[in-house]
């Protein structure tokens, strides 16, 4: 299948959507399928080289909307290219050009949300809920009812959709996602201590995502502050790009608490440094108030490693199913007791749990069987 992919922005500091694209190109590509995609951010050459398939920029954007007024006419002129068309996100000129550009032409579209409909942001962001309201009315719903299946990542995902908005009205298919394994090439457990000295022998707990208050950085320094006590080794590891300048706030909550010096930070992480942290760790903590998937979760259960997370990880339902971790509260008190049950496990517990997180990728997340079920989706609907 030709298969366009439409995206409004490819940095990969924005996260989940624009990496659950990469990866869905990659897995499409393994499979002799023909992906390309179309973005409205200029995109930089290191961003592009990651993508599999051909990369096109439609020219300038304006606004944090990014609306471009070439696009539709763009995706009217090649549409017939093209089995399906793919949306990733909302709340972009994105959607609005691609659904105008493809009226007429015959051409599937599908809708992939990416945990943009979860009612969390209504809560947390009460004025962007208000824009967002507008936008919906005006573009989004229809957006959403005109597609031929709108795509969720989980059931969870699904349920929470539903009650974001009034005029809710779509067809829904719940896909999955999938990651690709690691990669052999990756630097080494060594490689990465050498990098971060202070790390030596250390029993690492990795939070590897954005420094951002919806990933409750905080609530994971406060809870290790709590229950780190019962092992001078253990070392918290914060590995990310500080979105909105949290960070030093974060390391003063840190030094309050007299952790200053059991806390590390890495900075964003990439490629084989990222695979190499996720091999150090012993396990990986992610309390977030919001989570649609979490790609980290599951790249670090393809590395064998459980992970600890809130139950607003949409996963979380699964990750307990197969054993390969622990979910708990988004707040402070449910994030430390989610590490105390995994420090009270006996090495045989937590050997265990690896087992567990690994099946559970294999039999769950991996890139191949993700693919697989999108693309006969694509064919079914």
């Amino acid at each position: 299948m030709r298969i366009l992919q439409c995206v409004g922005d490819i940095d990969p500091a924005l996260g989940g959507s624009v990496e659950a694209a990469r990866l869905l190109a990659a897995g499409l590509h393994q499979q002799g399928h023909h992906p390309e995609l179309v973005t409205l951010r200029e995109p930089r050459a290191e961003w592009t080289e990651a993508w599999r398939g051909p990369v096109h920029h439609v020219g300038q954007s304006a606004t944090r909307y990014l609306y471009n007024r070439r696009l539709a006419g763009w995706i009217a002129s090649r549409a017939c290219q093209f089995d399906a068309v793919v949306i990733h996100g909302l709340w972009r000129y994105t959607s609005a050009g691609v659904r105008r550009g493809l009226k007429g032409c015959g051409v599937p579209y599908f809708v992939f949300p990416h945990g943009m409909l979860d009612p969390y942001f209504e809560r947390a962001f009460p004025w962007k809920h208000v824009q967002k309201s507008i936008c919906w009315h005006a573009v989004e719903s229809r957006v959403l009812r005109d597609a031929r299946a709108v795509l969720f990542t989980s059931e969870e995902e699904r349920r929470r959709a539903r009650s974001a908005f009034d005029g809710y009205v779509c067809r829904e298919q719940v896909v999955g996602l999938g990651v690709a394994p690691p990669e052999e090439a990756s630097a080494s457990r060594q490689a990465f201590v050498s990098k971060f000295p202070r790390l030596a022998g250390k029993r690492i707990l990795l939070f590897l995502g954005r420094v951002h208050p919806k990933k409750g950085c905080d609530l994971l320094i406060r809870a290790f502050a709590r229950a780190g006590r019962s092992d001078p080794r253990l070392q918290l590891v914060l590995a990310g790009p500080d979105e909105c300048g949290w960070q030093a706030s974060l390391i003063g909550v840190a030094s309050q608490l007299g952790i200053a010096q059991r806390v590390t930070w890495t900075g964003p992480l990439y490629g084989q440094w990222k695979w190499a942290a996720l091999r150090t760790a012993e396990v990986l903590a992610l309390p977030s108030h919001a989570e649609n998937f979490g790609i980290t979760v599951v790249e670090a259960m393809a590395c064998s490693v459980p992970v600890l997370i809130s139950r607003e990880v949409n996963i979380w339902r699964e990750i307990e199913s197969d054993g390969a971790g622990f979910a708990a509260a988004d707040d402070a008190e449910g994030t430390a007791a989610a590490l105390e049950r995994w420090l009270a496990l006996p090495h045989a517990g937590r050997e265990r749990m690896r087992e567990n997180a690994l099946r559970s990728f294999s039999s769950r997340f991996e890139l191949g069987r993700f693919t697989e079920r999108f693309v006969a989706c694509l064919r079914m609907t």
